[in-house]
């Protein structure tokens, strides 16, 4: 299974970075793991829903061009479905099942997805009402990807 992160945005802080490079090494095991990542927009102090709707925009529009044909395509979205791991962990190991050989997660800047992006996606998937950073979501996704794979191996990992 090939699995892509697309993000908008980089990751500034060496902790960060640091989480997402052990569990890219954790899941290197499991799958392809593959973290693409456009630029985003400044927002300025005090945007008014014109100009955020235009940088949701711009940084759809720079998402769009990695979205593959052929993947099955997940956003990230605060009012997506909340699942928990054991449903995750399911959903991962039926998409193979059924013949996916590609999942892309698609993480939005800090305004979130535009409204194409949420629209073409296969499933709209959420963590929290609360709304989280934009790098901080990355680690977290990639240690619910990680623990969906040992699940879906019966291995050992904590709860």
């Amino acid at each position: 299974m090939k699995i892509t992160v697309l993000a908008v945005g980089k990751i500034k802080e060496s902790f960060y970075r640091q989480a997402l490079e052990e569990f890219r090494k954790r899941l290197n095991r499991y799958c392809k793991l593959e973290i693409v990542e456009v630029a985003d927009e400044k927002t300025p102090d005090h945007a008014g829903k014109t100009e955020e709707f235009q940088i949701k925009e711009k940084e759809g529009q720079r998402l769009m061009k990695h979205i593959a044909e052929d993947a099955w395509v997940c956003a990230l979205a605060i009012d997506g479905k909340m699942i928990n791991s054991l449903e995750l962990s399911q959903k991962i190991e039926n998409l193979g099942i059924h013949g996916t050989s590609h999942i892309q997660f698609v993480i939005g800047g800090s305004l979130g997805l535009s409204d194409r992006i949420l629209n073409q996606a296969d499933y709209k998937l959420s963590f929290s009402k609360m709304t989280f950073p934009h790098q901080l979501m990355r680690v977290v996704l990639l240690e619910q990807i990680y623990r969906s794979y040992r699940i879906i191996m019966n291995e050992p990992y904590h709860k």
